[in-house]
């Protein structure tokens, strides 16, 4: 694991707790030093701070996607806005936590991000087996989604989708015409229900719906007030 975060004390607070939960943790203080050393040594994961001198956390993820670099990336942040939470996302990060933080949740995170990245076993059902299998498609609501080379499209038009979009559109294109709730999105996406108060959910939500839609287009996914979220067309 790749740790970047200028800020000494929380650096060395995170890589005491994260190597005391057996992960083998290199810790830098800026974007410089996290680009260099994903180059030489490209880690499981990057948990980056947004916030840092230099380049940033959102620069280094942005280098890193252009270089087609799909490692999971956590992002850090004391900005609790919406929009910088999209502008996050818009990066290519995969998740984010926001400061200040409880170290467990870190670690919830970051064991559904690598769960999510790791190979299913041969045996093993469901969506990450799937995605295994040589030319499977699914289609639904005009969604279709190669799930092999994890490309989507709608109406002929290519979606770019971030790992967790293409995830969060999939349960959906599974699922059309079912109502989801959040604790079951929370569980089959992230693997861990965040409870009522976050907002993680209804930002991929929003931000995918901006990559779905498109003038003259219904809109596709529609939130059930209350109880979660199903894809239709109307």
């Amino acid at each position: 694991m790749l740790l970047a975060e200028d800020d000494r004390a929380i650096r060395h607070a995170l890589e005491r707790a994260l190597t005391l939960e057996g992960y083998a943790v290199t810790a830098v203080a800026d974007g410089v030093e996290a680009l260099a050393q994903a180059h030489r040594t490209p880690p499981d994961v990057l948990l980056l701070d947004v916030m840092m001198p230099g380049i940033d956390g959102l620069q280094v993820c942005r280098v890193l996607r252009a270089e087609g670099d799909r490692t999971p990336i956590l992002m850090l942040t004391a900005l609790v806005e919406t929009a910088d939470r999209i502008a996050g996302l818009d990066a290519g990060a995969d998740d984010y936590v926001v400061k200040p933080f409880d170290v467990e949740e870190v670690f919830a995170r970051l064991r559904a991000l690598l769960r999510r990245t790791s190979p299913a076993p041969a045996n093993e059902p469901g969506p990450a087996r799937d995605a295994q299998l040589s030319d499977r498609q699914i289609e639904g609501a005009g969604i279709r989604m190669d799930l092999q080379a994890r490309r989507a499209w709608r109406a002929g038009r290519e979606l770019e989708l971030t790992r967790t979009e293409f995830e969060l559109l999939e349960l959906l294109v599974r699922n059309v015409g079912i109502v989801l709730d959040h604790a079951t999105i929370y569980d089959r996406i992230w693997g861990y229900d965040f409870g009522p108060g976050s907002k993680n959910l209804a930002v991929y939500v929003g931000y995918l719906r901006r990559k779905l839609d498109a003038p003259g287009a219904p809109q596709l996914i529609h939130t059930v007030r209350g109880v979660g979220y199903v894809l239709r067309e109307e």
